[in-house]
């Protein structure tokens, strides 16, 4: 049950994201190609740099089978010098040509694939990060970053190294098998009677391989499923003293996996040895067969070491082939993952919001007009049915109801999170698709419940409110928000960093840093959604007051558990299954002896 649930977030990305190398897949590809065209010159040059490298890589054996040729007095008659000499020095020109080519070859390469993934980073996050929330909803976290990681990390080897690495050995594959056929046939025909056999069983075998190497995989991820879970619920483990329980399920998974991966070994080391004798065997009978053409008078020394030569090049061609073909093949399955992502419809965010550029002004009026409303994940659940309220500007509303009952659901209709199915919901008097998405959520300001704050000082948390903030203006809305005080206690001040989702600081004093960057961002509309839901009664009461200077004079929407704070609200509504089933003052609703909210009161209160 544990593997269901994480499996596909903890199996390793080599065998995920391997596809198979079809017209589709590269089709698919071929998308991530078009970031190549602003380079595409210095691809080009490097690709004939690679081409001239590989080039004069061929050219070497046959300067070396000369040279011992010319030792013997036998001196070639075709475009090589006869003396040792100048075959030496021709050799170290050559060599001098090939490392420079391949300095600009590499330079050029990783220049063009470190732009280019940049440039695909760059679009994918801002493409992820503009995405509607209900592709979040359906998606894991680590997937995500997955994609921007490690996925991106594979498609960037393939591009730097990968992609060159396979030009290259075609050049010195198609290359070196012709050299042969020109230097000996005879050989050639030899060396190719070989090849069947060891192709059938690389096939043969290299198929159980994969297939016991998945299952040693999946059956690792199964384990560190164990040891996810476990140290996610220590608390509960030590509890119930099932410290040994916890042991032994991680200890029966590791010796499936050492049961995998011992009958894999078998057969890789029963395929490296068949390989082996192959590979030597056809080595030495090369040699044995290639000395009795030598003894015969068919073929020289020089010419028998450059047969050597050239099919240890076509031979090394030949076994980096699987593994730069497996590194393709995963490269397109990456590919697919990012492409996903770049094809999904993001929504219509202005970039300029980062500067706080806002076209059209918010007054504050705030209409749901016969609004329904199911999430897509749950097209199933209508949360809202028809809901039907007005907030005028400056006006606090509260929101009440039992859980589930789509108190948190407005609060993200308002944000735009979503959109409704039916009915609209309306800005000073106008639809909300009348406005530009930046324009509402810029004058929108939302204090959660569980406030996330980033990982970095007190001081860029609230100025998240307001990128251009300056030190007195950060300052002031700290003051405000009755945070001021302590931030002052702290050793570094507005400069102490607050630790991952601002772990260091205390509920209350997170809740106070989230209504300073609420003021700083001075908004319109106001959501609280359970500000004050999880606090003591002395953060309670240092929120709420800064809760009073933030609703000042702005209309507000109070989602609220603890009915204590919203007593003095203007309207109250009660919500019950997506409909509104009160309306009123606190004083209005507690009269209603058979009304919902005098029942949440009574649970809560004395009254």
């Amino acid at each position: 049950m544990a593997r269901n649930r994480f499996n596909s977030g903890t199996a390793p990305e080599q065998e995920l994201n391997k596809v198979k190398i079809n017209k589709q897949s590269l089709r698919t590809a071929s998308g991530l190609l078009s970031y190549l065209k602003p380079y595409r010159w210095k691809f080009i040059l490097g690709l004939i740099f690679l081409f001239l490298s590989s080039l004069t890589g061929l050219v070497l054996p046959a300067l070396l089978g000369a040279m011992i040729d010319a030792a013997k007095g036998e001196p070639k008659n075709w475009m090589i010098p006869s003396t040792i000499n100048a075959i030496g020095i021709m050799a170290f020109v050559i060599l001098f040509f090939q490392s420079f080519v391949s300095f600009f070859r590499i330079r050029l390469f990783v220049e063009v694939a470190e732009k280019s993934i940049a440039d695909i980073r760059r679009d994918t996050y801002f493409r992820l990060i503009t995405l509607p929330m209900n592709f979040f909803a359906n998606r894991r976290v680590g997937e995500l970053n997955s994609r921007l990681s490690s996925d991106l990390s594979q498609i960037q080897d393939t591009l730097t190294t990968t992609l060159a690495e396979m030009i290259r050995q075609v050049i010195l594959l198609t290359g070196g098998i012709g050299l042969l056929v020109f230097v000996s046939p005879k050989l050639t025909l030899f060396n190719i009677s070989i090849l069947p056999i060891l192709i059938i069983a690389a096939v043969f075998l290299g198929r159980k391989i994969r297939k016991i190497s998945k299952q040693a995989q999946d059956k690792l991820a199964e384990s560190n499923t164990v040891v996810e879970e476990t140290l996610q619920g220590i608390s509960n483990v030590k509890a119930f003293t099932n410290e040994a329980y916890e042991a032994g399920r991680y200890d029966k998974t590791l010796r499936e996996v050492v049961k995998i991966a011992l009958k894999g070994a078998t057969l890789r080391g029963g395929f490296a040895s068949f390989i082996i004798f192959c590979l030597f065997g056809a080595i030495v009978g090369v040699i044995w067969y290639g000395s009795i053409l030598v003894l015969r008078g068919d073929l020289t020394i020089g010419d028998l070491t450059m047969y050597i030569l050239y099919s240890m090049f076509v031979g090394a061609a030949m076994g980096t082939f699987p593994e730069l073909y497996a590194n393709v093949q995963k490269a397109l399955g990456s590919s697919e993952r990012v492409i996903e992502i770049l094809n999904e419809q993001n929504e219509p965010v202005n970039i300029i919001a980062s500067e706080n550029a806002t076209r059209r002004f918010i007054k504050g009026d705030l209409e749901f007009n016969k609004v329904e409303f199911a999430y897509p994940s749950r097209k199933e659940i209508t949360v809202l049915q028809g809901l039907s309220f007005k907030a005028t500007a400056g006006e606090k509303v509260a929101i009440v109801g039992t859980s589930g009952a789509g108190k948190s659901t407005i609060a993200s209709l308002i944000l735009r999170f979503y959109d409704p199915q039916g009915g609209q919901v309306l800005f000073d008097g106008e639809p909300a698709d009348h406005y530009a998405l930046t324009d509402i959520r810029n004058q929108v300001a939302i204090v959660p419940q569980d406030v996330l704050l980033f990982g970095g000082s007190i001081r860029e948390n609230i100025a998240y409110g307001k990128l251009d903030a300056t030190d007195d203006e950060i300052k002031a809305a700290a003051e405000k928000a009755n945070a001021d005080r302590f931030i002052k206690a702290l050793p570094e001040g507005y400069n102490t960093m607050v630790g991952e989702r601002g772990v260091k600081l205390s509920g209350g004093q997170r809740q106070r840093i989230a209504i300073a960057r609420a003021l700083l961002k001075d908004p319109a509309i106001l959501i609280l959604d359970e500000a004050t839901s999880s606090l003591d009664s002395e953060s309670e009461r240092l929120v709420q007051e800064a809760l009073e200077v933030l609703m000042k004079n702005r209309t507000s929407i109070i989602i609220a558990h603890r009915l204590s704070t919203i007593r003095e609200a203007d309207r109250i509504i009660v919500l019950e299954k997506g409909n509104i089933i009160e309306s009123g003052t606190h004083d209005e609703l507690m009269k209603n002896e058979e009304g919902l909210y005098r029942y949440l009161s009574q649970l809560q209160f004395e009254v």
